[in-house]
């Protein structure tokens, strides 16, 4: 650019243009596209000659423009369009299909630019638009006065555009000789049920209630719409609680805000049915087959948090079951067929006759008696409160939060306040000062309403419409959250700040770890203020922030340069909970339990995804290693290789040095997730990696623990002789080199395999020596493998009495410390046991007890499968068909804990009439099977 050309300064219109697919056409002109660019950017600079504006940047086929009259810059765009449309271009393919965008902000040009978040904005409308288009903020609008002769501007509605956290209304420009269709823009736009429990009563509403109920009842998707703080989850759970009753399969609440990635949106839905993966199948596909026969009513909470993901799963519901019924609430639709759209309106603030209180005014006098110790206002604040209500458009949870603040104000003074909040919130002022970067990062393009009130303002009829969409848009959440933290001390507001980073509701403990001082005072502060809501519980309070406050936190942290502080001590916190779970409370090692890292998961998810994307993935990798047995145990391997996946592209994009002892465990973790997820091929790929990083590393208890899981996949593959001889090899080596409690997985496999193969005395030997070495191994004698194997082995010899004794205590000991995953293989095993003790039908409910759950954990039990089915057809034999049938049936409604219940209620052996040491007929019977390699096979070894 020329430093002679004049920059505009004060209220610029900016200007971006691009031509639409200009890549495609490049391609497909070859040599003919630079003649072609060249006089697209003469005809525009022609035309940018005539409307005096200024050309700052010209790169590629981009132009940036600035004008300080916003009528001369519509003007130009739509001179431009014409003469495009009208030129002669060498073939119909090679006409440029130039988008065009604008925007109107305060700015001031630095050194021959400007740096300002109108530009930003400017270039975000321009990118919305389609190629031939025009389309123009609603600042642009307003300033364009009067549109030039046979012109309009089109309202397109309100839409969210690329890095804005707020929505955008966006006028598209009509005129002769320009297109006029074009596609939506281009912008990031008690029975049976689980409702939450409302702490607070329900007010108003009565007339919302009763119609969105007949839509519900009418059709099948019904989405919610509106802004956040519209209390869109407060009335949809209170429709829902009615219709409970009208739904017998049940009315379920899905909140999909906790949702983190848009592949597990399924998920979501179905571990809320109780539904878990099954082997080789989609997650939404099991979802569907489960619907399809049920009359149930889905209440799907924000899907705004993964919309395309939820669309996904609504329109897959939908279609496989005539009895679903979705509720959803959303900022935005889904565009589905059949979808009703109800935008929650605000509560009214007019009264509905007269000496009546409106909805807004009776939520907020209540509040404020909650607020207040139940004295409600005085009478002579009447007409103040009507003030604030209409101020806060009746928007619910702006209502609760100033409530919240009439603790220490009055009314009067609370609505004094927001009158300056307001004004200093909207943009659009005369006389603005210098352009800085907005620290709410949401600056607005509105009308200053103290001036409209003062009549310093007259906008005609058009432009008045734009201001109050503007208006009712800005003068609500944002407003009232921004006024609320503005009345924080530095510390309060720090630790708001802070407290974006969790993912959920923590306790005080665990603030107070995130700040490293007392967060007493501060969090007395926000809670009075309705920023952080307490929930009393008797082991403590916890602490949780609506989703909103918490969007609006995490942009402040952004803006305060402190989130990478922030989330790495939040990662650091949640490595020091991990190691918690380890340690009792004198810190000293205890048996681990998985059911103490179930609170924390969506702490640690919350960790993970920041180690994947901005954070250190060495960390991550760290507490991928904390949620291994976790995942595995919980069926959810492949979210444990999801996770693995990402911090290894992380490590590629950083180049963060990883110590190779660290690489070496995650990647043995990463096969033995892999098996878990029934990947062979991945599985022994990381094995192999996992054993040359680990020799790399120097490590022999590292190295020892490596190759003791090189036997699985050889298993999965069918190669029993040869995972023998590398389970014997690894024994002895671990023996010689004193690392044989590493080597346990080694140990366990090789009685598995003599197991199978009927080698009983060896195995029983094995394990003998094993159990002193299992014992002092805290993470891993909860499991109990030891007293597992020697039942399986007891069973295989025909001794009830010794097999019945272990498989109790493996039990017992797997449900006490949580490892789902390996109950049910001991299930399986009491399962065996009572049909060798004559118990055939409580055999067949445990059978179909344990199938049903392993089933529901994506898993198969692995080594044991042949052994089992071979068992279970023995048993159909004996009971016939339809006893064995009804018994298993039984059995697989029961739950774990409920089958395990059954399985250790069995009575002891030696208790029963005419008990024997061996049952008949099944002394050292060696188990008969060929193990088939399960696609979703369970690791029985313990790792």
């Amino acid at each position: 650019m020329s430093p002679r050309i004049h920059l505009p300064s004060g209220l610029v219109t900016f200007v971006f243009t691009d031509i639409e697919g200009s890549t495609r056409l490049a391609q497909l002109l070859g040599p003919d596209y630079p003649p072609v660019l060249r006089e697209h950017r003469r005809l525009l600079r022609r035309t940018i000659a005539a409307t005096e504006g200024a050309e700052l940047l010209t790169e590629g086929d981009s132009f940036f423009l600035a004008f300080g009259d916003a009528t001369a810059a519509l003007t130009a765009c739509l001179t431009a369009q014409r003469a495009l449309a009208s030129h002669e271009w060498p073939t119909a393919d090679a006409v440029p299909r130039v988008r065009m965008g604008l925007h109107t902000g305060w700015a001031e040009p630095r050194d021959g630019e400007y740096v300002s978040p109108e530009v930003h904005r400017a270039a975000r409308v321009a990118a919305a638009a389609h190629g031939g288009q025009v389309l123009c903020s609603a600042s642009t609008a307003r300033q364009v006065e009067p549109l030039p002769p046979g012109v309009s501007l089109v309202d397109l509605g309100l839409h969210r555009l690329r890095g804005f956290d707020d929505r955008e209304r966006l006028f598209q420009l009509v005129a002769p000789g320009l297109e006029r269709q074009f596609p939506r823009p281009r912008t990031a736009d008690a029975s049976a049920h689980n409702l939450p429990t409302p702490v607070t009563s329900f007010v108003g509403r009565d007339a919302e209630l009763a119609e969105l109920r007949r839509l519900v009842e009418a059709h099948r998707l019904v989405t919610v719409l509106g802004a956040g703080g519209a209390g869109k989850t407060r009335l949809a759970v209170e429709l829902a609680v009615d219709l409970v009753e009208s739904h017998p399969d049940g009315v379920w609440f899905v909140d999909i805000a906790a949702v983190t990635d848009p592949g597990l949106v399924a998920f979501e839905v179905a571990a809320v049915l109780g539904l878990r993966p099954e082997p080789g199948r989609p997650m939404v596909d099991t979802l569907v087959e489960y619907a399809a026969a049920r009359r149930m009513l889905i209440l799907l909470d924000t899907c705004d948090a993964q919309p395309a993901a939820s669309a996904a799963v609504i329109s897959r519901l939908l279609a496989g079951g005539v009895g679903v019924r979705v509720l959803a609430t959303s900022r935005e639709s889904f565009g589905l067929p059949g979808e009703v759209v109800w935008r929650i309106p605000s509560l009214s603030v007019d009264p509905p006759v007269e000496g009546a209180e409106s909805d807004a005014v009776a939520l907020l006098l209540d509040r404020t008696a909650a607020a207040r110790g139940g004295r409600p206002p005085d009478p002579a604040e009447s007409a103040d409160l009507r003030r604030v209500v209409r101020r806060l458009d009746g928007l619910p949870l702006a209502i609760e939060l100033a409530a919240a603040r009439l603790r220490v104000l009055s009314v009067g003074q609370l609505a004094a306040r927001l009158d300056d909040v307001l004004g200093t919130l909207d943009a659009g002022r005369e006389d603005p000062p210098p352009a800085e970067p907005d620290p709410s990062g949401d600056r607005q393009d509105g009308v200053d309403p103290v001036a409209a009130a003062e009549g310093t303002a007259s906008p005609s009829p058009a432009v008045r419409a734009v201001q109050r969409s503007a208006t009712e848009r800005h003068l609500t959440m944002q407003a009232t959250v921004t006024w609320s933290y503005r009345t924080l001390g530095p510390r309060a507001a720090r630790l708001l700040r802070w407290l974006a980073v969790f993912a959920g509701p923590v306790d005080l403990a665990a603030v107070e770890w995130l700040l490293g001082d007392d967060p007493l005072d501060p969090l007395a502060v926000l809670v009075d203020k309705s920023m952080v809501l307490a929930d009393p519980h008797a082991a403590g309070s916890t602490y949780r922030m609506l989703d909103p406050i918490r969007a609006y936190a995490a942009r402040r942290l952004v803006e305060a340069g402190e989130e990478r502080s922030a989330r790495n001590r939040h990662v650091a916190w949640s490595m020091h909970a991990l190691e918690r779970a380890h340690l009792g409370p004198d810190g000293r090692p205890v048996t681990l339990s998985l059911y103490a890292l179930d609170p924390l998961a969506g702490e640690l998810r919350a960790a993970l995804r920041w180690c994947a994307t901005g954070g250190s993935a060495r960390a991550g990798l760290r507490l991928a290693g904390g949620l291994d047995q976790w995942w595995r145990e919980r069926g959810l391997a492949r979210e444990g290789r999801l996770w693995l996946f990402r911090l290894y592209g992380r490590i590629a994009e950083t180049g963060e040095r990883i110590p190779e002892a660290e690489l070496a465990a995650a990647y043995h973790m990463h096969s033995l997730h892999a098996g878990a997820d029934g990947e062979f091929a991945e599985e022994l790929r990381y094995s192999q990696r996992a054993e040359a990083a680990a020799r790399q590393a120097g490590d022999a208890g590292l190295l020892a623990r490596v190759l003791a899981g090189r036997a699985a996949p050889l298993v999965d593959m069918g190669q029993f002789a040869e995972a023998e001889r590398i389970c014997r090899e690894v024994i002895d080596w671990a023996s010689g080199q004193e690392v044989l409690g590493d080597a346990l997985f080694g140990v366990f496999s090789l009685a598995e395999l003599l197991w199978r193969r009927g080698a009983l005395d060896e195995a029983a030997e094995l394990l003998g020596a094993a159990r002193p070495v299992e014992a002092a191994r805290p993470v891993e004698r909860g499991r109990r493998s030891v007293d597992m194997l020697l039942g399986m082995v007891a069973l295989a010899r025909g001794d009830l009495v010794a097999a019945h004794e272990h498989l109790q205590v493996a039990l017992r000991s797997r449900m006490s410390h949580g490892f789902h995953g390996r109950a049910c293989d001991t299930l399986n095993a009491m399962a065996v046991r009572c049909a060798t003790g004559g118990d055939g039908l409580t055999a067949a409910r445990l059978f179909g007890a344990a199938g049903a759950t392993r089933a529901s954990m994506r898993c198969a039990p692995g080594i044991y499968d042949g052994y089992w089915a071979q068992r279970q057809g023995e048993l159909r034999r004996e009971l016939g068909d339809a006893a064995f049938d009804g018994a298993y049936g039984e059995g697989t409604e029961l739950g774990l804990e409920e089958a395990a219940a059954l399985a250790l209620a069995v009575e002891h052996p030696d208790l029963a009439a005419g008990s024997a040491r061996f049952g008949a007929g099944h002394a050292h019977v060696a188990p008969r099977q060929t193990v088939t390699p399960d696609r979703c096979r369970h690791h029985t070894g313990h790792a």
